[in-house]
Order: structure tokens, then C-alpha cells, then sequence
């Protein structure tokens, strides 16, 4: 007997194809981000050099632009966060600090300095951007 288009054995092949199909083809690359400097960035993990407090404004004033776009494309832009919560499901949570605290101590312990955080949904793309704008000073 020949394979039919809905045969069980057809579909165990065929729904790992679509699913890589569309969760490739959810999200958007990240465009250059004006006036943003991503290596200075980059270079100081977890803000213990404060070099990131000048980043801060364009990335804040260009954030609309990260809504949507995939975990991979983020990591590329800002580099590895200095934290990463999973929650429920498969949602997750990137925190990257704008500011020296704790978190520049030997075992990086959780800080209250001000942080980016940038909330992933289950299709892995951008759903929410926060940064504290009570310490956010713009040059």
C-alpha cells in the first residue's frame, strides 16, 4: 500500500519539516540600531565598567525595533545576557544591567541595579521591552 498525505507515518516526517519551517519564519533580522554602539556594549558585561549608561537612550529611543525579533538576533546584537530567567512554558527573560551594583562582585550575584529586560514569547521573538527609566540619564 502506497503513502498517503495524511498516513501517520507521512505526518511523523513531515510535522518536524513545519515546525522548523515556521518557527524560522516568525521574527524579523534586527536592523542597525542608530546611534547605538553594540561593541562598546558588548564589552562591558554586566555594566561593571560603565560603559553601557551611554548606550542606553539610542536603545531605548530604537526599542519598537527589537519587538518581534528572535532570541538569536538579540544575543547578536547586545551580546550574551548578564541573566536569563525561563519561565513558564517556553517563554524566557534576557536582563542585561545599565549600571555597575552587586552584580560586578566575584560570583555575580543578583543585583538591584537598573537593567534592561527584554521578555521572549513561546515562538522565541521579542514580546516586551522594559528598562528602568528612574536611573536612565540621557547624555
Amino acid at each position: 500500500m502506497g503513502t498517503t498525505f495524511f498516513s501517520p507515518r507521512y505526518m511523523r516526517q513531515l510535522l518536524p519539516v513545519l515546525a522548523g519551517i515556521l518557527l524560522n519564519g516568525c521574527g524579523h533580522a534586527l536592523p542597525e540600531v542608530p546611534g547605538f554602539d553594540a561593541t562598546t556594549w558588548r564589552s562591558d558585561p554586566y555594566a561593571c565598567r560603565n560603559l553601557r549608561r551611554t548606550a542606553v537612550p539610542a536603545l531605548v529611543r530604537a526599542k519598537e525595533q527589537l519587538y518581534e525579533a528572535r532570541a538569536n538576533d538579540v544575543t547578536a546584537l547586545l551580546g550574551p545576557p548578564d541573566e536569563e530567567e525561563l519561565r513558564a512554558g517556553t517563554e524566557k527573560v534576557y536582563y542585561y544591567y545599565l549600571e555597575p551594583g552587586t552584580q560586578c562582585e566575584a560570583r555575580h550575584a543578583r543585583s538591584g541595579a537598573a537593567c534592561l529586560s527584554i521578555r521572549f514569547g513561546p515562538i522565541g521573538t521579542v514580546t516586551e521591552v522594559l528598562a528602568d527609566p528612574l536611573r536612565i540619564q540621557n547624555p
